[in-house]
């Protein structure tokens, strides 16, 4: 089997996968859905009401952030999915009995978005957490890309199916479709075998939200991290409202060619995502590279003067973002002990999606008053800026002390952090050990070693936690 899909040796894995990719494509079908639905039926092509409606749909991703990190490292992640799961498609079968009936109106849509995003809140972490579960540490970055290359097959498959079937029969449809496409996600839940599930320490800490904050402190790649994916998520990834935006305002396009634009950008997404699962260890240098570069492309996608050749411009615009947003998470994961790695990544989650709230309706606006270009425009700048301050200020001064460590000893303590040795902490310049022996330990002080910037976190952390 290719590297690229080596986590789909392991049977839980690919039996999660296989569900859900059929839920990812029909969620994508309802985002389109969902928009259109605002845009051209319950307002007055508003792009601020359809940035209001994907906002409260990430908002409570940010609120409830001290509660959901802590949930999935405390519960069950199994079981907890398939609540999620369960009530993810109750809400889209509702929405979708109130446009077929002609009972919908604005005001449900928000409540129901709304709801989607407290259930959202609590399956984002718990998802995230629980491919740990499914395969072998050295298998997770692997793992995390094929996730993301089914999230996007999905975006790949949905918005063009979508698009079809809202010319044919309007709207309504298309959300109970999303309704029963979460059964596969049940039934793979279902057969998995729990028996094989690498839980590791999870449930055992009863640290609060504030132990993952001082992990992230001590951490500065994982902190320049978190605010790349924070600035450019909250202000350079809502192609869901802008490529609408553009499609109905500046070209005059229907929901079939709306749906295919979304479509044509999952290409880049989807190539990005297979790419992204052959690396075992990406790095920041990666992470700040792929930001610069979707930046600059999306910049000229804005410019583009024709519907053909803004579709044309939109898979490399796919590609980067998918390569960032990939290599994020991997980096985060890697780089989290077991025991923290639920909290880690509702914070993650929060600040990549919980900007949504403040940059959608905002995007919507800019789309609005400067036009729709604008809307992608400002993005792409803004991931350009960020880029360019996170490489000078965070990744070229890491490589430069690290070219000035030189001694004897970096090698091998490199290549001892990367077999995952147990007990090393990262921050980003040193490392404490666990408690060395006598004979390890200098007289009067702690060992200490150099790490390379992004180290891998070991998985275990205290007297009670074993490797995940």
């Amino acid at each position: 089997m290719s590297p690229t899909f080596a986590s789909c040796r392991v049977p839980n894995y690919r039996r999660w996968a296989i569900g859900a990719l059929v839920s990812n494509t029909g969620t994508w079908m309802q985002r389109v859905a969902q928009d259109w639905l605002v845009l051209t039926q319950l307002s007055h092509e508003s792009g601020v009401a359809v940035g209001i409606t994907t906002g409260l749909q990430f908002a409570p991703v940010l609120l409830l952030l001290p509660v959901t990190g802590a949930v999935a490292d405390r519960v069950n992640r199994r079981r907890l999915l398939m609540v999620t799961q369960a009530a993810s498609a109750v809400l889209a079968l509702v929405l979708g009995l109130l446009v077929l009936a002609g009972a919908a109106t604005l005001a449900e849509v928000y409540l129901l978005a709304g709801l989607l995003g407290v259930v959202a809140a609590f399956d984002g972490p718990a998802r995230q957490a629980f491919v740990s579960e499914l395969v072998p540490r050295e298998q997770l970055a692997n793992a995390v890309g094929l996730n993301s290359a089914s999230f996007h097959a999905g975006r790949l498959l949905g918005p063009g199916v979508a698009g079809l079937l809202i010319h044919r029969f309007g709207t309504g449809p298309v959300f109970l479709i999303n309704a029963a496409s979460f059964c596969a996600v049940l039934v793979s839940l279902t057969r998995i075998r729990v028996q094989e599930l690498r839980t590791g320490s999870r449930g055992r800490d009863r640290g609060g939200f504030g132990e993952s904050l001082r992990y992230l402190r001590s951490r500065p790649d994982l902190l320049a991290v978190l605010v790349i994916v924070g600035l450019v998520g909250t202000f350079g990834l809502n192609f869901q409202l802008t490529t609408a935006l553009v499609a109905r305002v500046t070209f005059d396009k229907g929901a079939g060619e709306y749906g295919l634009l979304g479509s044509v950008m999952a290409i880049g997404s989807l190539a990005g995502a297979l790419l992204a699962a052959r690396r075992s260890r990406p790095g920041l240098g990666l992470i700040v590279v792929s930001t610069l570069a979707f930046g600059v492309v999306a910049c000229v996608a804005a410019l583009m003067p024709s519907y053909l050749t803004f579709a044309l411009a939109l898979p490399p615009v796919g590609l980067c973002a998918l390569t960032m947003m990939t290599a994020s998470n991997a980096l985060i994961q890697l780089s989290t002990p077991a025991h923290l790695r639920g909290r880690v990544m509702a914070l993650y989650l929060a600040i990549f999606m919980g900007g949504t709230p403040l940059g959608s309706p905002l995007v919507g606006w800019i789309g609005q008053v400067w036009g729709p270009r604008w809307s992608i425009l400002f993005g792409g700048l803004v991931a350009i800026a960020i880029a360019v301050l996170v490489g000078l200020t965070v990744l070229l001064p890491a490589r430069r002390r690290r070219g000035s460590a030189g001694s004897p000893g970096t090698a091998s303590e490199k290549g001892t952090l990367e077999k995952g040795i147990p007990a090393v902490i990262a921050t980003g310049r040193t490392v404490t050990t666990a408690t060395p022996t006598s004979s390890q330990r200098p007289a009067g002080r702690s060992a200490r070693m150099a790490v390379p910037l992004g180290g891998l976190a070991s998985e275990d952390h205290g007297p009670n936690a074993r490797p995940a």
